[in-house]
């Protein structure tokens, strides 16, 4: 089957990552270790891992005129990333994102979104669409925005996917007609007021999208797996078990690799084993987009499959 082009629409931040012991408290200073500064946001991070794992990726994103923004550009030429509908804010700084992780490899987040939060519809053309067969949307840029480009991928027979991050309430015009929703159990209980704490829960939550348009439901379990509900596979991939490090976007490397293996043809139920398989490599790794593996690394991390 011949690879299909994807499109990802989303939001390019510059994460700056400090290592810590435990979380400071209000009020609280903590001595941290390591500091790294690194490329991130949800979308680019999807856009950098599913064009390391063979994807042929096409990034529309929005920067500011400053030194973040011309990095991260650059980065994603590197990667082999089609840019040329990004676009540049005039007067907004590129956004960022402020990390914590503890010894545990847990996170904390704080972002200042910038200029993602100025990619409105009129900075997209039309011609962002030409040749796509995938679309992977996020939540860090204006909800107008990617209830305009879902709409524009159903005029286009474009099969889209939404990772509805971070959290928030999402009415039918988001959820009628995606292929696939990827949320965690926050999110899933967010949107559908079902606290995911049982595969029977997981099922309800499933139905309760299914009724509202959604084609295909998986929902992310951290290091137990995913939950996959489709025509052709009910249940629960495990992950696997490994050593984690750092968590910072393993659920954006899943969404990415994912995103990768449906362009190259594999059923979802494949795409989804693979997925886990390159989010559990990620979270053995500092950082976002630097912790994403490439194809060669799926099949020499896990020698034993």
């Amino acid at each position: 089957m011949k690879q299909q082009k994807v499109l990802i629409i989303g939001s390019s931040n510059t994460d700056m990552v400090v290592k810590t012991g435990h979380f400071p408290k209000p009020g609280e200073t903590v001595l941290g270790g390591t500091f790294l500064m690194n490329p991130g946001g949800k979308g680019a991070n999807q856009a950098v891992a599913a064009a390391r794992l063979g994807a042929d990726v096409r990034f529309v994103a929005r920067t500011g005129n400053d030194i973040f923004g011309k990095q991260a550009v650059e980065g994603f030429k590197k990667e082999g990333i089609d840019t040329r509908f990004m676009s540049e804010s005039p007067d907004q700084a590129s956004g960022v994102a402020l990390i914590i992780v503890n010894a545990q490899g847990q996170n904390e987040i704080v972002v200042a979104s910038g200029a993602n939060m100025e990619l409105f519809p009129a900075d997209i053309p039309d011609a962002a669409f030409d040749g796509i067969g995938l679309a992977l949307f996020q939540l860090e840029i204006p909800e107008e925005t990617v209830r305009w480009a879902l709409a524009k991928c159903a005029e286009n027979q474009v099969r889209t996917i939404l990772n509805p991050a971070p959290a928030m309430p999402l009415g039918a015009e988001f959820l009628d007609g995606l292929y696939l929703i990827t949320p965690n159990e926050t999110e899933t209980e967010r949107i559908t007021g079902i606290a995911v704490e049982s595969e029977e829960a997981l099922q309800k939550a499933a139905q309760y999208l299914f009724e509202r348009g959604v084609q295909n439901v998986l929902i992310t379990l951290g290091s137990k797996g995913i939950y996959l509900a489709s025509d052709h596979f009910t249940g629960i991939i495990p992950a696997p078990v490994v050593e984690a490090v750092d968590s910072t976007a393993a659920g954006d490397v899943f969404n990415g690799a994912l995103l990768a293996a449906l362009a190259a043809g594999e059923t979802l139920e494949q795409a989804c084993r693979f997925a886990c398989r390159a989010a559990a490599i990620s979270v053995t790794r500092m950082g976002a987009q630097s912790s994403a593996p490439y194809h060669y690394e799926l099949e020499s991390f896990f020698t034993h499959d």
